[in-house]
């Protein structure tokens, strides 16, 4: 099991009926995209957060809240809050609440020249294919 399945269903259960989340494997866990960005993952027992850059600092000060590292290099706004941090389902609301707010305020993802070529390159074959 590389994510906990049980914190998996309490963030399932809080985000019951919000529209746009889409569950996706990544960081050999699972994380929840909202708005094509990353919002809240499971990594292990850990509740993955992307945070708002300004914000970053302020939340790294929280109890039970630390760098996410596991290349050996902290990713500058990503943070792992540990189990003790989201015992409740009001800590776990609390901290997915932080991690929409990325998704929502943080600016449009830039597209690369590469990503859009492919794109282009996929629909035009399409095209010739019927498909």
């Amino acid at each position: 099991m590389a994510y906990s399945e049980k914190l998996a269903e309490r963030i399932n259960s809080i985000l019951k009926g919000k529209r746009g989340i889409v569950q996706k494997k990544m960081f050999g866990g699972i994380c929840y995209m909202y708005k094509d960005k990353m919002s809240v993952g499971i990594v292990k027992d850990d509740l993955m957060i992307r945070v708002l850059p300004e914000k970053y600092d302020e939340y790294l000060k929280k109890p039970h809240v630390r760098k996410m590292d596991f290349t050996g290099k902290p990713l500058k706004g990503f943070l792992y809050v540990g189990s003790q941090g989201i015992k409740t389902e009001r800590q776990l609301s609390k901290w997915i609440d932080v991690g929409l707010e990325f998704a929502v305020k943080s600016p449009p993802k830039k597209i690369s020249k590469k990503t859009t070529k492919k794109a282009v390159k996929k629909a035009s074959h399409k095209k010739k294919s019927g498909a």
